[in-house]
């Protein structure tokens, strides 16, 4: 793993400063302005062919929905994750209509891509993010019963963090990146 104390300069400083915390302020507030930020975000990333197979269930501490989410939580990620200021759970969208024919094989993928770009406006508004998925899959998605096509993929967290990034946080080298998928397996 590399250690950089800096990351290289030219990245952009929300990227280089991005981190999943495991603590957040339970007193912040992410308000209807910030939440409808967060989905215009995420609204404008790209998607395979523009189907933008996304879908999200979000939940903020005193809403209804929040208590229908919470339950589901692992104990490994309800230890940080109830104090955050907003519980996003996203869906992808896999299959057309009611039949069971694949929708999109990059559905996942842009699924990524939608919750990266939440992730980065979430740090341009001085907030975090953690996508995590300790939780009771299969609970939560009776719970909240989306309909056939749809599957729960992870949660997200949003909130501000608590302390910043841990020190020596590794990273990957750019040479271990480009070599990876063809050196021998360690």
């Amino acid at each position: 793993m590399h250690h950089p104390q800096e990351p290289p300069s030219g990245i952009h400083p929300l990227l280089a400063g991005r981190f999943s915390p495991y603590r957040f302020d339970p007193s912040t507030v992410v308000d209807d302005h910030a939440l409808g930020l967060l989905l215009e975000a995420v609204r404008w990333a790209p998607s395979a062919g523009n189907s933008q197979p996304w879908g999200f269930f979000t939940s903020r501490p005193g809403e209804l929905e929040h208590d229908r989410v919470l339950p589901h939580l692992a104990p490994s990620s309800a230890r940080w994750a109830t104090d955050a200021s907003l519980l996003v759970v996203t869906l992808t969208r896999r299959h057309v209509d009611d039949t069971q024919l694949l929708y999109s094989e990059f559905a996942d993928y842009d699924l990524g891509q939608a919750i990266a770009h939440m992730t980065v406006q979430a740090q341009a508004m001085g907030l975090a993010a953690h996508q995590f998925r300790a939780f009771d899959l299969e609970g939560l998605t009776k719970e909240l019963d989306p309909n056939p096509g749809w599957a729960i993929v992870s949660m997200v967290a949003v909130g501000k963090a608590v302390g910043g990034a841990p020190e020596g946080r590794a990273r990957h080298s750019v040479a271990h990146l480009r070599s990876a998928p063809w050196s021998p397996v360690e």
